[in-house]
This record gives C-alpha cells, structure tokens and sequence, in this order.
C-alpha cells in the first residue's frame, strides 16, 4: 500500500509539476514578448521615410541600451533594395533577417545566429507612408535573463515537489501504518488467545475490525463445538463397544460352550452401534454445507416406493405443500423419511399418512408428520424409546436405532422430532420440524 501510494504520489507530483513549468515558462516568455512588442511599436510609430528614401526615426528609442554596444537589446531595420539599418548596440554585427513581401503582424522566435548569444527575436512587416518598400523592423534581446527567470523558477519548483513529494509519502505510509494498526492488534490478540489457551479473542479492538473478530470469534466455537462432538462420540462409540467386546473376552476366556452364540450376538450389537455412529458422524460432516437444500416432496415419494416394495400391503399416503425444502442434505432427509415410514409401515396396522406444511408457529420451519393406525407408544415410554437399542416390540425384526437417528440428524440440523397420538388414525403421530431452505 505504502509503494502504491508512493508511486501514484510520485507520478501525479511529475505530471503537475511538468504542467506549471510549462505553464510558468509560457507566462515568463509572453511577458518578455510584450516589453519586445512595446519597443517595437515605439520603433514603428517613430520612423518615416527621409529624402533619400530610407527610414529615420523623429525621436530616437528611449532605451539607452540600443546606445551600447552587445549591451543585449538590439533593433534593425532592413528593406529589399536597401542598406540594413542597425542599432548602435549592434556595433559590426547584424540581424539575419527575413524578406517581407507584404504587412505581416509581429512574430516572435529564438535566434542562435550569434554564437555567444541566443537571442530572442520578435519582427513586423510594415509599409511605411511615402515608401513602397515593405520594411522589415525587427528587435532583439538576449534570452539569458529570460532563461535565469526560467532557470531559477524551476530551480524553486523542484525544491518544492520534492518537499511536498516527501510529506505526502511520509503521510502516506503514516497513513497506513495507522490504518492497518488494528489488524496488528487482530494478529497480537490470537497470538496471546493461542499462548493463554483460550477459544475466544476478548481483546478490546476497534469497531472497525470488530465484525471481523465475531466472525473469527463464530468459526472458533465452531471448531470448538466440532471437537467437542468428535470426543464425545467417539467416548459413545468407545463406551458402546466396550461391553460387547467385555463379553466376549469373558466367553473367550472360560471357553463358554455358547461363544459361538455370544460372539454373533455381540457382534450384531457392535454393528448397530457402529451404523448408528456412523450415519451420525455422516451427518455432521455435510452439515457445514452452506448450500444443502432438498424437497421433502421428492424425498417422500422416493422412500414411499421403497416402502411399498418392502410392505406391499400397506397403504400409504403423502399430501400437504409440494414446494417445501428444507436446509439438509438429501441423503439425510431420505435417511430421516426412511426411518420414520418404515417404522410406522412396520409397526402400524396398515395406513401410513405423511403430511408436509410450514410450522404455524414458526414460519422458518417445514414440518412432517408421520401418523399409522397402530398400537402407539405410552406417554411413559416416549422419551426412552429415543435410546439407542430401545425397541419396545422385540417381535420384528430390527436395530432399535431408527428413532436416535432420527433424533441424532435432527438435532444437528438444528430441528426437532416430538412423539404424540393420531387423532386421524389413532396411532403413533411423529412430528419432525426441520429448517427451511432459504429462497
């Protein structure tokens, strides 16, 4: 930023500074034409044309120093067919000047013809009364006053650009030091966070990174509340197969006559704690995508076919809003969906009724219900039956995993399943609420 700046200060100080010298030598240079113009016209008002035919002046140049010779300021008079007409100040030396054909008005040029002096030139064309000659009147001066006024003005700009070039790149980098000072105490506060073993930058910061902070404050308890889940589920999982692999050891140990028995028995345990930490752990790994949507519509009439092919007799039903999505990956919904019809085409009696609306209380949230005619759960039992491996009809056929999933998904998606009793059907009634999609 600091050479940026440097570089731009440089560039626009160059640009301005070769405009006012320009300007500034033009404005030095017309002044000095003008006192050339005034001893010109004074020339042209004064001469006439003598008896001889050639030009004389009724009163002579006020300027002494037309009087002494290489004094610097010169006048000469030419005209075709006639003797060039000098100043004293010329002494032996002469103008080379142009031939006029007729009246020209006054122009100015630089002169190098004389080799110790660059002069500055200004000549008129002019007829005079009694004369057809067009005479040329021409005075001249030496450039080096007009030089040194250039010279030294231009000595008194760069002094001053380099002055003001300097103050501005010191304020400049001031500027950016100062500015960028709060990202300084950004990086020194992590540095004390990470040296302290804290999780959250308290420092005092200015308001002006403050939003930055929270955002770093926001993805540090992220981070935080990932590591936190990832130890407690593997201490879960690590718990969960601690027992099997208990028991197993001890049958293996005393050579127990049913180990055969044991081992498929444990083993199926372990295999429903391991599918259930898995499709957990699934989960919180797509849910920091941004972008998950999925139509519950879509999902429920992909799992009810699935449904029906498994348990063809039943009958079931998915009405409500076709347009509701909701913030989860698809694969989580479908696993949701999956669980919760094939448990009520399981466990009910027959007629299964899905529905899909918004929260009335809550216009954020979609809500689904799931509702079979079957036998229910009792008020007592409707919290423990979220435990992994709680199934209250040991009858059929199952892991008794299907409702902490559920449960699991759901929470991580920042939804809800509550249990309650069909007033439709009479049986189990499932409402899961999960997050709307945005836009």
């Amino acid at each position: 930023m600091m050479l940026i700046a440097a570089g731009w200060i440089m560039v626009l100080l160059l640009a301005g500074g070769l405009a006012l010298d320009q300007a500034m030598a033009n404005l030095v240079t017309r002044s000095f034409d003008e006192q050339l113009d005034n001893n010109l016209t004074a020339m042209v008002t004064s001469a006439e044309i003598g008896p001889d035919g050639e030009v004389l002046f009724n009163r002579a140049p006020g300027d002494q120093r037309f009087l002494e010779p290489n004094s610097g300021l010169y006048w000469q008079i030419s005209g075709k067919g006639h003797e060039d007409f000098p100043s004293r100040s010329l002494w032996d030396r002469s103008l080379r000047l142009p031939v006029a054909h007729q009246p020209t008005a006054p122009r100015h040029y630089n002169s190098n013809e004389f080799d110790d002096e660059p002069l500055r030139v200004v000549v008129r064309s002019v007829i005079l009364p009694g004369s057809p000659t067009v005479w040329c009147f021409a005075v001249a001066e030496s450039r080096a006053q007009l030089d040194n006024q250039v010279e030294r003005f231009r000595h008194i700009l760069v002094v001053s650009f380099a002055v003001l070039g300097l103050g501005l790149v010191l304020m400049a980098g001031l500027q950016s030091w100062y500015g960028l000072s709060p990202l300084r105490r950004v990086r020194l506060a992590i540095a004390r966070m990470r040296a302290s073993g804290a999780n959250q930058v308290t420092d005092r910061l200015p308001l002006e990174v403050q939003p930055l902070v929270e955002e770093l404050n926001a993805l540090l308890a992220h981070i935080e509340k990932q590591a936190e889940e990832a130890r407690t589920h593997a201490g879960n999982l690590a718990h969960a197969l601690k027992t099997p692999l208990t028991v197993l050891t001890n049958a293996a140990t005393a050579q127990s006559d049913d180990l055969a028995e044991a081992v498929i028995r444990e083993s199926a345990v372990m295999r429903r704690q391991v599918d259930h930490h898995l499709a957990r752990a699934r989960a919180v790994g797509r849910r920091g995508t941004s972008q998950a949507r999925a139509n519950i519509h879509d999902c429920a009439d992909g799992v009810q076919r699935a449904v029906l092919r498994l348990y063809p007799d039943v009958r079931l039903d998915v009405a409500g809003e076709r347009d509701a999505t909701v913030a989860i990956e698809r694969q989580d919904l479908d696993e949701l969906l999956g669980n919760l019809i094939e448990n009520a085409a399981k466990y009910g009696g027959g007629s299964v009724f899905v529905t899909v609306d918004v929260a009335p209380q809550d216009p954020a949230f979609a809500e689904i219900w799931v509702e079979d005619d079957g036998m229910g759960i009792p008020q007592a039992e409707r919290i423990r039956i979220f435990d992994r491996g709680v199934r209250l009809d040991s009858g059929k056929p199952g892991t008794g995993l299907g409702l902490a999933i559920v449960r699991d998904v759901a929470e991580i998606y920042g939804g809800t399943v509550e249990l309650g009793e069909s007033e439709d059907l009479g049986g189990l009634l499932v409402k899961l609420r999960l997050p709307r999609a945005a836009g």
